[in-house]
């Protein structure tokens, strides 16, 4: 059963259209979802388009509010993701680290922070890989908007959800928290910041440095953000886009001569049934 199929049973089962016209929201428990499909599968839509066509259908999104709970509701959960025409910076090429076998998310990160790209954005040359994988949220509560009225707002209050982050980044002055995407994306789900910024402002005195990474055909985009209010969601705001692209090696022209000597010059095909 596709995840699709699956989500028409709990909405029908539990009248959940109905629920959130009276209520504006409907709490549904990890268990619950589990009777028809694996919760974990379920709850997870890094890209709007990938959302079921009943919450497509009905502007709707999920939340995890606690570690076996989840909020569903008419949220405004993603921004939109521009990327200027700028040039980007090179970088250095690491013997070790294959740049051209960058397709995973944690392969492209390592090299971000050993290449320096990650130094650079936190404006630091001394910073530390400290922590990455999963963990709970805490406790904290927040104002979100509406996703068709942007006038109106839900509050939400999170306890202990579990909470992803692909790496952390500690400087003298700054804790950087980086979400990884390997492919370029229109859009960013704010929660894969909002949360873990939550987390760790209640956890220490350094600012917080929220960074969206991108990493697509041969460039690194790194988006910083920063929340106009703590208390909102939905203040996100773009403080800086930087991209780097692999540094172009020089070629001698001893290295020329011997690529041109080592070329095997063969003859065009004169068969006309092959296209040329």
């Amino acid at each position: 059963m596709t995840i699709n199929k699956a989500w028409e049973t709990p909405f029908d089962r539990h009248n959940i259209l109905s629920r959130i016209g009276m209520d504006n929201v409907f709490r549904i428990s990890e268990t619950e979802i589990n009777t028809v499909k694996e919760a974990r599968l379920m709850a997870k839509f890094d890209k709007s388009s990938q959302l079921p066509t009943v919450f497509q259908e009905n502007n709707l999104s999920i939340l995890p509010i606690t570690r076996g709970e989840y909020l569903i509701g008419r949220f405004q959960t993603r921004d939109k993701i521009a990327y200027p025409a700028i040039k980007p910076r090179p970088v250095a090429i690491l013997q070790i680290l294959d740049f051209t076998n960058l397709y995973s998310e944690s392969s492209a990160l390592l090299f971000a922070f050993n290449s320096g790209i990650i130094q650079d954005i936190m404006g630091s040359d001394k910073v530390w890989f400290t922590v990455n994988g999963r963990m709970s949220s805490g406790s904290f509560d927040f104002v979100i908007n509406d996703s068709v009225f942007t006038s109106s707002n839900y509050g939400v209050s999170v306890q202990n959800a579990q909470v992803e982050i692909d790496a952390g980044y500690e400087g003298r002055d700054a804790f950087c928290i980086c979400e990884a995407k390997n492919m370029a994306t229109e859009e960013l789900l704010i929660r894969q910041l909002y949360y873990p910024y939550r987390l760790w402002q209640g956890k220490i005195s350094k600012e917080i440095i929220p960074v969206f990474l991108v990493f697509s055909n041969d460039v690194f985009h790194l988006f910083r953000y920063g929340f106009e209010d703590i208390r909102i969601y939905n203040s996100i705001k773009l403080l800086e886009h930087k991209a780097y692209t692999f540094a172009d090696e020089d070629i001698t022209l001893n290295e020329a001569i011997e690529l041109w000597k080592n070329t095997k010059v063969i003859a065009e095909p004169t068969n006309p049934q092959i296209p040329i």
